[in-house]
């Protein structure tokens, strides 16, 4: 006896149909264009996000400078008044300039020697990129006092 027989004496052949492959085809290619622009997405948020770091560090290595260099020390080893700093090279980022204005902020308390403390810092950052130049303005506020390694300089140099 026969298990499995045709009731209508036909034959069937199992497989897909035309129309099922090209359905299952072209749901394959959407789904590929999905997450291949997925994975572009991804690449230009990373490109971002390393360009906001880079970016960044590049502030936190002016304003480090800044510090240093925008008060410089009068005879008595006082801060004194703001420089303007012009085209400045960035330590340790190529290719990239600063140039620095300060403005005495109105109000500010004053100093030990009765000028102002608190001013009013603009930063502008220009590097160059595929042969462009770039710039972005920053502004922060900078007290006028004797920096970190100036302290340390007076302590482990002075006599005691």
């Amino acid at each position: 006896m026969k298990a499995f027989q045709n009731t209508r004496g036909a034959s069937k052949q199992a497989g897909f149909t035309l129309i099922e492959v090209i359905l299952a085809v072209g749901i394959l290619a959407l789904g590929m264009t999905s997450v291949l622009g997925l994975f572009t997405f991804g690449a230009a948020l990373t490109q971002a996000a390393e360009l906001r770091t880079a970016s960044a560090n590049v502030i936190e290595s002016v304003t480090a400078d800044l510090e240093v260099r925008l008060f410089p020390a009068d005879e008595t080893g006082m801060p004194g008044e703001p420089v303007d700093l012009v085209d400045q090279e960035v330590p340790g980022i190529p290719r990239a300039k600063y140039s620095v204005v300060a403005v005495p902020v109105e109000g500010s308390p004053e100093a030990e020697d009765g000028g102002p403390l608190e001013y009013e810092v603009r930063i502008q950052v220009s590097f160059e990129t595929r042969g462009v130049r770039r710039s972005r303005i920053y502004e922060t506020r900078l007290l006028r006092q004797r920096s970190f390694a100036q302290r340390m300089r007076q302590r482990f140099t002075s006599k005691k």
